[in-house]
């Protein structure tokens, strides 16, 4: 048999599912090689849109893959497994990809990796859902008392995990927690496509600046809604210009970049940055503080702490040290720090809309595992926090083990640390001010603020050491 030609893009969306199914790469990391490897921009996008969509609606699509296929997907092969969604994604939501060109390249990459045998299969399952998709039954928004009977509940849960594609235990808790409609309105909110969000070095430039030369080469954007520093990209791309090189930007969330006025750094202060790789907010705290003053950022990993380094060093700040440290271990300092900022590892489910296979990656048991390492990693934190400075914890995660409960527990534990009430902090960013909870947290939630979940609490060390 010849060499089989099949779209560069659909290839390279097949590798990177694979690759996030082995575990061997998260999304971002293998897109950004896929992406790379891609000549055109045409390809490049569509690749990313391909593998982003298909974890996205991957619940949706095995539910339409069952109907079409006759057996759930959990019974088909992998590879076989991610060719048929990758394909019924195209199918139900790419209007302008032909059919019969999703069906033959589908055929064609099941042969080339090895599964001739199945090409018949996919063949027949893609052809049945082309012509018959129509015929597809789907859990049906509910209406009414939604929790009124255990029947209800599953109904409005079968809506939210198959329909809007989301892990069962993770709407769950989001329907408890906040409703059906902040739930839908969250799930929704996570399939949508994440806008481009960058947070302008204002060591190098101003916002205003920056997005004129944005505009001088083709790439349309508008400032952030809260963060006051950042700019939201519209249409096209810094990468095709060579912008993202020059050091005048660092790609951010507009919640991440929230996370940093927590700190309200100031010119002059010493600062550590705990988990700061890849240094988008060391970035940002130099920025805040002019330059002026003393930044250690540090990451566990040499490889994390390189790039970090190269972050930093394209946007010309000089008060930065990076180190390499293991923040569960006992810190090499002593407690000289005006501000400690624990941006802690975590489960990341805040951030499902730009990584949507963190949904699929994360059980409702590395919670209970991830708080443990939380704890353990601001109680070392807290260590070298001077009297009277602050330490900031923050996670862009959704879930109260990770977040207020983990606070709560160190503040238990510690009685030298008080929690500030953000709502009355004298030198918080207003933009912050409006995102702060009854009960005195940072807080960005999808339903309500079309921003991705982060969580932010700052504590305060008393001026006497307890």
């Amino acid at each position: 048999m010849g060499h089989l030609v099949v779209a560069p893009a659909r290839v390279a969306a097949f590798e990177a599912l694979r690759a996030v199914e082995a575990h061997s790469a998260t999304l971002g990391d293998v897109l950004a090689y896929q992406r790379s490897e891609l000549e055109s921009e045409r390809d490049r996008a569509l690749a990313t849109e391909i593998a982003l969509g298909t974890l996205r609606w991957r619940a949706a699509l095995d539910h339409a893959i069952t109907w079409a296929a006759g057996r759930p997907p959990d019974r088909i092969d992998p590879s076989v497994r991610h060719i048929l969604r990758l394909s019924a994604y195209q199918l139900l939501h790419l209007d302008r990809v032909p059919a019969s060109a999703v069906v033959d390249d589908a055929v064609d990459l099941t042969r080339r990796a090895r599964h001739a045998r199945a090409a018949g299969f996919v063949n027949a399952v893609l052809r049945g859902l082309s012509r018959s998709r129509h015929r597809i039954t789907w859990p049906l928004r509910p209406s009414g008392d939604l929790l009124a009977t255990p029947a209800s509940r599953e109904e409005a849960l079968d809506f939210l995990s198959v329909t809007l594609s989301h892990p069962r235990w993770l709407a769950a808790r989001w329907l408890d927690r906040h409703g059906f409609d902040a739930a839908e309105q969250w799930a929704r909110f996570n399939n949508g496509h994440a806008p481009l969000a960058l947070r302008v070095n204002t060591l190098r430039t101003t916002r205003d600046a920056l997005q004129a030369r944005l505009r001088a080469h083709d790439v349309a954007s508008e400032p952030t809604r809260r963060a006051p520093h950042g700019l939201t990209v519209s249409s096209g791309h810094p990468a095709s210009a060579h912008l993202n090189e020059t050091g005048l930007f660092t790609v951010q969330d507009e919640s991440s970049q929230l996370v940093t006025e927590l700190v309200a750094a100031t010119t002059g202060q010493r600062l550590l940055d705990a988990c700061a790789s890849p240094g988008n907010k060391t970035v940002a705290l130099a920025s805040d503080m002019r330059d002026r003053g003393l930044i250690v950022a540090a990451d566990v990993k040499r490889r994390r702490v390189r790039l970090l380094s190269a972050t930093v060093q394209a946007s010309g700040a000089t008060c930065v040290r990076p180190v390499q440290f293991d923040l569960k271990r006992s810190l090499p300092f002593r407690a000289a720090f005006d501000a400690v900022l624990l941006d802690a590892p975590c489960s990341g489910l805040g951030t499902v809309r730009r990584d949507p296979d963190i949904k699929w990656r994360r059980q409702e048991s590395d919670l209970a595992i991830l708080a443990e390492a939380q704890r353990l990693m601001l109680a070392n934190a807290a260590t070298v926090v001077r009297p009277g400075g602050q330490l900031i914890y923050a996670t862009c995660s959704s879930e109260p083990e990770e977040n207020e409960l983990v606070v709560e527990a160190f503040l238990c534990e510690h009685t030298g640390f008080s929690k500030v009430d953000l709502l009355a902090a004298p030198n918080l960013h207003s933009a912050v001010r409006e995102l702060v909870d009854g009960k005195g947290y940072f807080r960005t939630l999808p339903h309500e603020h079309g921003l991705e979940a982060f969580f932010g609490a700052v504590l305060m060390r008393a001026q006497r050491l307890v």
